[in-house]
């Protein structure tokens, strides 16, 4: 984007430019030749022909896109998670973790620190765009947003982990029924999230500051300043990574990556529940415009999955 346009290139998507460069050599700025410029405004704003998508993904395979978190990254986040999990003063596994994270998770370079917590959300199939709802489905309890930022990554031929960019992201998860039991994290992360409206090349990881918003009927009813990145979190982007692609699974070679690196504030924890129609606003100062989702619930009647048998 230059001068509030829009640059519509030759490559059909952030995937096939970054493809080209790793392969070419060439960096990804010379590779945008803009044919064609629109109003970055329209489109932004829903009131053009064009549409925005998610800010990165594996084009007409998302199942090879693996959307993934780690947790529990900054104090906030894990004092939330106490919360939630603690009748009594005990320390929980939660604050257990954090506390690993703030005495192992920035070793010197070069070195393996503390593996932090991680989750999987999905396959690329859940990434939502700016402006495209966010869905509480039947079998949920609820939604909720959770603020970060995420990075994009592919793998190269021959099996190396490279970051595109980072963006801002709203993780959005169903807290409640993370709140049941501890165990239940994992089926709370599998809902739908978001990415975008920009991916920034050349982010500043070490300190990111801004802002996350409710709003509800035009009004806003709940906001919260944010802090993120290096400075005000107890792992290092070099220590995220090393975990996450020290799988041979999550190297193999042309597979997408998205993964959050924590929240730092979110409505649930301050008692704010979510309704159908609300807004949520995530804006990190430096990566890019507000990224804002509609909160959609599937009223509809659970239904039981049948299962046929072979046999």
């Amino acid at each position: 984007m230059r001068n509030g346009e829009l640059e519509v290139v030759s490559f059909a998507s952030v995937y096939e430019l970054a493809i080209e460069s790793i392969e070419s050599g060439a960096g990804i700025a010379r590779l945008i030749d803009a044919g064609q410029r629109i109003a970055y405004d329209a489109v932004y704003e829903g009131r053009s022909e064009w549409k925005l998508l998610p800010a990165f993904d594996h084009p007409g395979e998302p199942a090879r896109c693996l959307v993934s978190g780690t947790g529990l990254t900054h104090r906030k986040s894990a004092e939330n998670r106490q919360a939630m999990h603690a009748e009594t003063a005990v320390v929980t596994d939660s604050m257990r973790m954090y506390q690993w994270g703030v005495e192992g998770g920035t070793p010197p370079p070069g070195q393996i620190g503390t593996a932090p917590e991680w989750f999987y959300k999905g396959t690329g199939c859940i990434l939502r765009a700016h402006n495209e709802p966010l869905d509480v489905p039947p079998y949920a309890e609820d939604g909720g947003e959770e603020p970060e930022l995420a990075g994009a990554y592919i793998i190269t031929r021959d099996g190396r982990p490279v970051r595109i960019g980072i963006l801002q992201g709203n993780e959005f998860s169903d807290h409640k029924t993370e709140r049941r039991n501890y165990l239940y994290l994992a089926p709370s992360k599998l809902r739908t999230c978001s990415i975008g409206p920009e991916i920034v090349l050349d982010a500043d990881f070490s300190a990111a500051t801004g802002s996350v918003s409710i709003e509800r009927g035009g009004a806003t009813i709940w906001q919260k300043s944010l802090a993120s990145g290096e400075a005000n979190m107890c792992h290092s982007l070099a220590n995220i990574e090393h975990h996450h692609f020290k799988f041979d699974e999550h190297r193999r070679p042309g597979d997408a990556h998205v993964h959050f690196f924590g929240a730092d504030a979110f409505s649930f924890g301050e008692g704010v529940e979510l309704q159908h129609g609300d807004v949520m606003q995530v804006a990190f100062e430096g990566f890019g415009r507000p990224l804002r989702n509609p909160l959609r619930v599937d009223q509809t009647r659970q239904e039981v999955v049948q299962v046929q048998s072979l046999l």
